[in-house]
């Protein structure tokens, strides 16, 4: 965050470094967006309205505070691409392949009824139920489903969690390393989510991950284990800038502090130490409230396994696999 001096619409001066001179995006309008642009930039959009292609209607006020929250979500996620320096090539740079957004709204039958909107990953097309910018709606979904938690920047990181399988995992030839430690991708797709559908997840799946979703598919896996590391991630980083400390009485071993950049961390294990003591004490914050946990999920070894390669992968130290075949294999998803 940067304070501003005006220098001329629509120029905009930063006051802590004169020489740099920005405008807002071009999403300004309606209160969407109030991130900037390099005055010099061609681009009248911000790095992450950049990619967006379909938007909800701001002909009505639903839309646009459909649209508000979103994009409010959506900052939080490329703050996270950015402070890690992860891949977000748009369809201009990879036609094939780019980063790019579609915030699809309800459709309505004949009869009246709603369809709703799919939220999902095709090759990095991601589409948001933008209805789910709602709180009743999501909230009603959430309860349906059964999940513990579910949250627009949920949906967010976790969407993005398949688009970066398929830059860092895919792309850069890391298949072997990352199905020893997921499982294989090339596992029907459909075939596991239909079996989830019908018969549940496996019994035994908190015992190796993060959720039952995260049961259903290595893909899953990959993606879910991605969120929770950025949740984990960026929530430590707040608890650093505020100060927080745990320190409970007579549990001298639930102390933490976070005294290092969790987007530098060294390892997995290293978040994991400061973020368990840390959502203990939220989680008994939320219930001294009347409220649910804030992270009702358990890391366990195998889970924290995961986290360690998710970690190294994003910091660029996964090898990529000596066989050349395995990209060959992949199954695109």
């Amino acid at each position: 965050m940067e304070a501003l001096s005006p220098v001329g619409e629509p120029n905009w001066q930063i006051v802590a470094d004169p020489q740099k001179q920005v405008r807002f995006c071009a999403n300004e309008v309606n209160d969407i967006c109030n991130w900037s642009v390099p005055a010099q930039s061609d681009s009248a959009f911000c790095p992450a309205c950049s990619h967006n292609r379909l938007v909800p209607d701001i002909a009505t006020e639903q839309g646009i505070e459909q649209w508000r929250r979103i994009s409010q979500a959506q900052r939080h996620l490329f703050y996270s691409i950015l402070r890690l320096g992860l891949p977000h090539p748009n369809r201009d740079a990879d036609p094939a392949g780019g980063l790019v957004f579609d915030f699809l709204v309800d459709a309505v039958a004949p009869d009246g009824s709603v369809i709703p909107a799919m939220t999902g990953h095709d090759e990095g097309l991601i589409a948001i139920r933008a209805a789910e910018a709602d709180d009743v709606t999501r909230e009603q979904v959430r309860a349906n489903m059964n999940e513990p938690y579910r949250t627009m920047l949920g949906h967010f990181r976790h969407e993005v969690g398949h688009f970066i399988w398929n830059k860092l995992v895919r792309d850069e030839n890391r298949l072997q390393a990352c199905r020893a430690v997921f499982g294989d991708e090339r596992e029907d797709y459909g075939a596991a989510l239909q079996r989830n559908y019908d018969g549940g997840p496996r019994p035994d799946w908190q015992e190796s991950f993060i959720s039952s979703y995260a049961s259903v598919h290595p893909w899953e896996d990959f993606a879910e284990c991605f969120a929770h590391y950025l949740h984990i991630v960026d929530t430590l980083e707040t608890a650093r800038a505020f100060g927080v400390a745990i320190d409970p009485d007579g549990h001298e071993e639930m102390a933490a502090e976070v005294t290092f950049d969790p987007y530098k961390a060294r390892s997995a294990a290293q978040l994991v130490k400061a973020w368990i003591p840390l959502s203990v004490a939220i989680n008994s914050i939320q219930r001294s409230m009347g409220e649910a946990d804030l992270y009702p999920f358990v890391l366990t070894p195998p889970v924290v396994v995961k986290m360690e390669f998710i970690h190294d992968l994003l910091h660029g130290r996964v090898a990529a696999d000596e066989s050349p075949m395995a990209v060959q294999n992949a199954v695109v998803q």
